[in-house]
């Protein structure tokens, strides 16, 4: 099978798999979700199907994107650890001149295509595995020259935060904002001391996936900038 077949074959089986509908705290972005990602599971090789759901933290980011549209207006975006793409969505339909949505899996990228098209703007979805692209990458050579650097809901586990933790701080080193979407879990690895607060959202999420009905999501970038 080509690259291409295989594409269009995650492509069907997102489709399939999901409803289209509006985001509840962004309801001017429509995703592909599923009413419980759970079954998925055992359909994609046993890999979390985090695409098939609207998680507190990106909620959160996309609606402040949304509602601050002069943060992304005009300027080249990546959306790291994408999932469905929403955060990268939103940051289109706010205006940026250009996104770049990144995942390590398949089928996400296969989702944030389905779910650009369906919201009607352009989102360069790639496949990036930040075990290989870490600490010692430079980040705007490996994965964009973004003027901003968006990631929702990435510091709930510890590998992943130990992965992206490194490329959200040399993107601020390098001159890019930076601006992380992070509820509250019991589990939560972002180093706050080396973040500070923007903003605070309460997004009521679906309880087949979140621990408690109503998140508290804080909005972070890098202290100092």
């Amino acid at each position: 099978m080509t690259g291409h077949a295989r594409a269009v074959d995650a492509e069907a089986f997102v489709a399939a798999h999901t409803r289209l509908r509006p985001v509840p705290f962004v309801p001017e972005v429509l995703l592909h979700l599923a009413d419980d990602p759970h079954p998925l599971w055992a359909r994609t090789g046993g890999e979390p199907p985090f695409w098939a759901v609207a998680w507190a933290g990106g909620q959160a980011l996309a609606r402040h994107l949304v509602d601050h549209p002069e943060l992304v207006a005009g300027r080249r975006v990546l959306d790291l650890a994408a999932g469905s793409g929403l955060v990268g969505i939103a940051a289109a339909l706010a205006g940026a001149a250009a996104v770049t949505a990144t995942d390590v899996d398949p089928y996400a990228v296969a989702a944030i295509g389905v779910n650009a098209a369906a919201n009607g703007v352009a989102v360069d979805a790639r496949l990036v595995d930040l075990a290989h692209h870490g600490a010692a990458s430079d980040p705007a050579a490996v994965l964009t020259d973004a003027a901003i650097v968006l990631a929702g809901d990435v510091f709930y586990d510890r590998r992943l935060a130990a992965l992206v933790l490194p490329v959200l701080e040399r993107a601020a080193v390098a001159g890019a904002d930076v601006l992380v979407g992070d509820p509250r879990r019991r589990a939560a690895y972002l180093p706050r001391t080396r973040f500070e607060p923007v903003a605070t959202y309460r997004v009521q999420v679906a309880a087949a996936v979140e621990d408690e009905p109503v998140k508290e999501v804080t909005l972070w970038r890098p202290a100092g900038r």
